[in-house]
């Protein structure tokens, strides 16, 4: 009986072992393969100073929301992650195509110019 219960044991380190060995970044579809693209994106009302981002298949991409004017956030479509103000979110760029990103809190009249494009190559 405790010869079981020892391989048991042995057997379940092992398995917990191995799942964390393959652990992705939490949310990635993807693996990153490639580069890791960094990029501030400065919001004032209605504005966004970066409105395209381009990168490949593959890479890691790092955005910084910075919040010079009014409360802001940056939702990715397509990729499902959001950034807020004076945060920071990291994903790997596993589709390619255009993906839309846009300022997911209201903040007024002009909230729907503030867009820009995400391009996975």
């Amino acid at each position: 009986m405790r010869a079981w219960i020892v391989s048991v044991g042995v057997l379940l380190s092992v398995l917990l072992l191995l799942s964390a060995c393959g652990k992705q970044e939490e949310g990635a579809s993807g693996t990153a393969s490639g580069e890791t693209k960094e990029v501030t994106i400065d919001a004032k009302n209605f504005d966004f100073d970066v409105k395209e981002i381009k990168v490949k298949k593959g890479d890691t991409v790092k955005v910084t929301l910075k919040n010079s004017e009014g409360n802001h956030a940056v939702k990715f479509e397509g990729y499902n992650k959001e950034v807020k103000g004076n945060q920071t979110i990291t994903f790997v760029a596993s589709k390619t195509g255009e993906f839309n990103y846009i300022c997911s809190i209201f903040c007024g009249d002009g909230h729907n110019k503030m867009t820009g494009k995400l391009i996975v190559e």
